[in-house]
């Protein structure tokens, strides 16, 4: 299917709030979490912002390795004293029982400890060494997947959000690699295999789907590196990785404090990269301070008036942001005589992109504004591309693979 009617409703300035908003949503389980064990995530913390900013122009062998292994090198560094700090028993459980659930644990004193012990330790999981060496998925091995119409409407639209962002990440390599805008043509293919690995992810049963990844935006500026042989030869190495269990395992013993210190990081880096969207357009007009304005708080907002639907005032139980959607879709404050309309409603508007989408796109395209104002006429360049056999070039599928397609139109320029 062909994006060239959304595309006239999707411009820099509905981008921008609604990949912003995305980065924001996850602000209550950032330093919450890490202040489950301090001195292990404020160190995360602190190290990537050392790495990032203040080292980031000194150069190893002609490269600047702090800057663009700000995150792995942080990561690295602050898994190793967790490992250590844990082999040397500093995070003992002192004589707390570990096994008995924290709301059944008496001792207030054990209850917190206990906590803390969980947050620090990296074997908490001990899936580093139960995991098997090599193990090699495959389709349907969690069983049937199973359908249910109320979510599969609640993730259609959650994929059209998931397209906007990935419309603003192509928008933003392609001024990377000092190429044209892409055309229609090649949103629709990008957008298009991004559906097809998400079936794929299905079918495999991952639980999650396939879209681009902004932050790789940033990779791509800091790195100076837009090639497709070294993006093709990175996903093989992480194919290959993938077939090894252990490396999994490693993954899973990285304690949810150090988790939570990078998402500090990473997201924060993702609302401002949404926001850098903002370039294209013009940022300081008026019209478009009180959308992208507007956008952000109520992205905020409503879905905390829906969140307090989710628990009741009396509970002690703790929901983590990302499930609390989930939560509110059986108690939210719409309580209609039609169960399936009140669940997808009540899901839909505790998504903090959701929102800032449906106010930014309404807004942006009701209230006038030039076209430069509103940054239409740079992503409208792309038509030049149809024009340019250089450019064209730059666009076309490798292997020669477009000559198979060539029959489906959303591939091509």
């Amino acid at each position: 299917m062909s994006v060239r009617l959304p595309f006239r409703l999707i411009n820099p300035v509905v981008v921008s709030p609604t990949i912003a908003a995305v980065g924001l949503s996850f602000y209550s389980y950032g330093f919450p979490l890490v202040g489950n064990c301090l001195e292990i995530g404020a160190v995360q913390i602190l190290v990537v912002i050392l790495f990032s900013l203040y080292l980031r122009k000194i150069s190893v062998f002609g490269h600047r390795v702090f800057l663009i292994y700000a995150v792995p090198l942080g990561l690295a560094i602050t898994w190793s004293a967790a490992f250590l700090l844990t082999e040397a028993g500093a995070y003992s459980y002192k004589g707390c029982d570990i096994n008995v659930p924290a709301s059944n644990i008496v001792s207030e004193h054990c209850r917190k400890h206990v906590l803390r012990m969980k947050s620090c330790r990296v074997d908490t999981s001990h899936a580093l060494r139960s995991s098997p060496w090599f193990r090699f998925p495959y389709p349907l091995q969690w069983g049937t997947p199973v359908f249910h119409w109320k979510m599969a409407l609640v993730m259609c639209v959650v994929s059209i959000i998931a397209s906007v962002d990935s419309i603003g990440s192509y928008h933003a390599s392609s001024l990377l690699v000092a190429s044209r805008p892409p055309t229609p043509g090649v949103l629709s293919r990008g957008i298009g295999l991004e559906g097809l690995s998400s079936v794929l992810a299905g079918l495999w049963g991952t639980g999650t789907g396939s879209t681009s990844l902004t932050e790789n935006v940033h990779t791509i500026a800091v790195t100076k590196m837009g090639s497709r042989r070294a993006v093709g030869l990175g996903a093989c190495i992480l194919i290959i990785l993938s077939l090894v269990g252990k490396v999994g395992g490693f993954l899973a013993s990285i304690p949810q404090v150090m988790v939570a210190a990078l998402l500090c990081f990473m997201w924060a880096m993702l609302a401002a990269l949404g926001l850098s969207n903002l370039r294209y357009s013009e940022a300081g007009s008026s019209r478009n301070i009180i959308i992208v304005g507007l956008s952000l708080f109520f992205s905020l907002s409503i879905p905390a008036y829906f969140q307090q639907y989710g628990i009741s005032p009396n509970s002690n139980l703790s929901v983590p942001s990302y499930f609390q959607p989930y939560i509110i879709a059986s108690h939210g404050p719409f309580r209609s005589k039609y169960g399936g309309v009140n669940y997808v409603l009540n899901t839909l508007f505790s998504l903090h992109m959701v929102v800032a989408f449906l106010v930014a796109v309404i807004l942006d395209n009701t209230v006038p504004g030039s076209r430069q104002e509103r940054g239409v006429y740079v992503w409208s360049e792309s038509e030049v591309a149809k024009r340019e056999p250089a450019v064209a070039k730059d666009y076309q599928l490798p292997f020669r693979i477009s000559r198979v397609f060539r029959w489906v139109k959303w591939v091509g320029i």
